[in-house]
């Protein structure tokens, strides 16, 4: 409970009491009630009209102003008017003050209503924008938000004031005439035993089932809707097809063969995806090997001199095969068919809401889950297409260690191989567009991870704009770096600016699929298409494009395609940590310090610096620090930052803390093994408390101890 209802609450109680123990008890008795009820519709059958447009008055001013109280004038009109008249009378009169509501915050309160309800802004927004209309039904309908949140902000939307209007009349006639005649029947109650009568009963008993009918109807008009013209197997060979077997297929898949769920799991090229194949373990791979050549010639510092280093980039990259090798055995289809699932191999295409193309034959199913997954970012840049550059996807197919590396983009993937082709002898440059390397992260991260690819020998280009490429014998990158550019000569270009998601080929224009301004799919927060039993999970919708992200995603995918007549779950990404596996990494969960500013979030910066962590003293990893954001005045961490040996391990921590509602304070009193680098997460507890020491407690402290030492013996 929120702290305003709690407040509300016990003023409520509190002012009950006072009544009751100042002598007000007798208006508080049931026959008083009845008898107050009895003068009320002792006026309004002297003076009909004039008392329906009073309270029709009353109703309206509360409805537009967002007092609160219209869910007691609604069980007042129904007591006092009955049921009919009491349904006329409030239905008009909320509608009409809810349209004066969302034309005051239309041309009146649009500042203030952006500040206060800017989140929830967001939502309603993008489902105008989506369904018109229709969405303000389903809010009406079904209100994901209170009716006054609703009004404020369609206020800030392009929708029309008539549309607004008739769409909340119809939407809240249900809910209207459920409140009345719960009214009706309550100030009708002689005796408290009255409750217990059939009528009372079924009135309350329509209270609770409103959402879940209204939910029903909604969901039928919008399956209408969505899938007018498609014909609807009879029955179905599986519950769910899964197209892609990248982590977030695979995930997918194995949920739904744990409870049973007869699941086919298609995939056109290698089980694993990017992640095994092209992207995360070899990378790590390649990361280890340049690791080792960078200890290797930094021996020296500690007393440990060797010969000259060489690389044999040829053993390097078998290394990395070995690696994608050893691993595949955890996403092979062998093991998935023991687990339970029909694994297809071929390229799948969806022909209807409830039908998959694969080689040639036809599947059937309930549900759907899209895991396509993502591919490279290419620019437009003149002059790309006549040079053979790489990707992310196609570096692996090198054979010799390049001479001279340019890569374009400063982002994670950019900056982890920038810095181990560097170690393992390739002269690289990095090319970013921003003013700093890791665009997401907060700056001072960004410095720590770039002085340490300065210090492998990276050249990074900070603020240049890549404007040409030029080929021939000696091909070159040509820059824009304010009003000068510079030409920088390659022998590799890899690009790595980003990645985009896998939309076309398998039937996202068959089924007109919408497509957000990043060319994701779109998806609602329970990750459903506009056919609510197709979902999307992974990289192919966003919006983190992170293994573990999609693996996240694939539960709430998997449970609400197969479990969703009974319970449907949000997708929640507020705890989601991730890692730039550079040397030091760099790590991150909830808010940076840029996000809470750019979101007007008031935060407490606590930070500790790694030079002062023995662990990291004894090993000479002393570059970086942990930075904790917490609520100010409390211990409540909303974000941590750690740059620094180990960081994507130390990260856990604080992501656990985060989900479990952990603060710094039960952190500090948690025993540590000393030493090691976790202790840095107990130091920037410690950090804290010491900003905010009981200074008055610890004076009277003071004085306690001189006068034990005053007493002698």
């Amino acid at each position: 409970m929120s702290r305003t209802k709690t407040l509300f609450l016990l003023t409520v109680i509190v002012a009950a009491l006072a009544l009751y123990f100042g002598g007000g008890a007798e208006y508080l008795t049931l026959a008083k009630l009845q008898s107050l009820l009895g003068q009320a519709r002792g006026q309004v059958d002297a003076h009909p009209l004039g008392a329906a447009l009073a309270f029709a008055g009353l109703y309206i001013v509360v409805t537009a102003l967002s007092l609160p109280g219209a869910t007691l004038l609604t069980l007042f009109a129904g007591a006092v008017f009955g049921m009919w008249r009491g349904v006329l009378i409030a239905s008009f009169s909320a509608s009409i003050g809810a349209t004066l509501a969302m034309l005051a915050s239309r041309y009146l309160l649009r500042d203030s209503v952006r500040k206060r309800f800017g989140d929830r802004l967001k939502r309603i927004d993008a489902g105008i924008e989506r369904e018109g209309g229709f969405y303000l039904f389903a809010l009406r309908l079904v209100p994901l938000l209170p009716f006054f949140v609703i009004n404020l902000a369609m206020g800030l939307t392009g929708i029309r004031a008539w549309t607004f209007y008739w769409v909340s009349q119809i939407g809240m006639l249900a809910g209207t005439v459920v409140y009345v005649n719960a009214g009706r029947e309550l100030g009708q109650l002689q005796s408290l035993s009255g409750i217990l009568s059939w009528r009372m009963l079924l009135a309350f008993v329509a209270l609770g089932l409103l959402p879940l009918i209204a939910r029903k109807v909604l969901d039928s008009l919008r399956a209408r809707r969505v899938y007018k013209g498609w014909n609807k197997p009879r029955k179905f060979d599986r519950n769910l097809i899964v197209i892609g077997a990248g982590a977030a297929g695979l995930v997918t898949s194995y949920i739904a063969a744990t409870v049973r769920a007869k699941v086919t799991l298609v995939e056109k090229a290698e089980m694993g995806g990017d992640c095994l194949n092209r992207g995360c373990v070899p990378s790590k791979a390649l990361i280890r090997a340049a690791r080792a050549a960078s200890e290797a010639r930094d021996g020296v510092r500690f007393g440990v001199t060797t010969g000259k280093l060489e690389v044999d980039f040829a053993k390097v990259i078998s290394h990395v095969r070995d690696s994608i090798r050893d691993i595949a055995p955890h996403d092979s289809p062998q093991r998935y068919r023991k687990l339970g699932v029909d694994v297809v191999q071929g390229e799948a295409k969806i022909i209807s809401p409830w039908e998959v193309e694969v080689n040639g034959k036809t599947l059937t199913s309930r549900n759907i889950v899209i895991a396509a997954g993502g591919r490279p970012l290419v620019p437009k840049i003149p002059g790309l297409d006549q040079v053979a550059y790489l990707t992310s996807d196609s570096i692996w197919d090198l054979q010799t260690l390049p001479k001279r590396l340019v890569i374009l983009g400063g982002g994670p993937i950019g900056c982890e191989l920038a810095q181990a082709f560097a170690r393992l002898g390739s002269k690289v440059s990095l090319v970013e567009m921003g003013k700093q390397l890791l665009g997401r992260e907060d700056r001072d991260v960004a410095t720590v991870v770039q002085a340490a690819l300065e210090h492998d020998g990276v050249d990074v280009r900070l603020g240049h704009k890549a404007v040409e490429i030029k080929g021939g014998d000696s091909p070159a990158l040509v820059v824009e770096h304010g009003k000068e550019k510079d030409k920088i000569n390659f022998d590799v270009l890899l690009v790595a600016i980003g990645r985009s998601a896998n939309v076309d080929g398998y039937g996202v224009d068959t089924l007109d699929l919408g497509l957000r301004k990043n060319q994701t799919i779109e998806t609602d927060e329970f990750l459903r298409t506009r056919f609510p039993n197709i979902y999307c999970v992974g990289d192919v919708t966003g919006p983190y494009q992170l293994t573990h992200a999609g693996a996240h995603q694939a539960w709430y995918a998997a449970a609400n395609a197969l479990f969703g007549g009974f319970k449907s779950f949000r997708a929640d990404y507020r705890v989601l940590p991730a890692c730039t596996f550079t040397e030091p990494e760099a790590a991150r969960v909830g808010l940076s310090e840029a996000e809470a500013k750019e979101q007007g979030i008031e935060v407490e910066v606590v930070k500790y610096e790694m030079s002062g962590l023995d662990r990291a003293v004894a090993e000479g990893a002393t570059a970086g620090f942990v930075k904790v954001l917490v609520t100010p005045g409390k211990d409540k961490i909303l974000g941590a930052s750690v740059v620094g040996e180990r960081a994507g391990e130390l990260i856990a921590v604080f992501a656990l803390a985060m989900k479990q509602g952990i603060g710094l304070d039960k952190i500090l009193g948690t025993v540590f093994a000393y030493p090691t680098f976790a202790e840095a997460i107990k130091s920037v507890a410690g950090e804290r408390r010491k900003r905010h020491q009981p200074e008055k407690l610890l004076q009277l402290a003071e004085r306690y101890h001189r006068w034990k030492r005053g007493r002698g013996a």
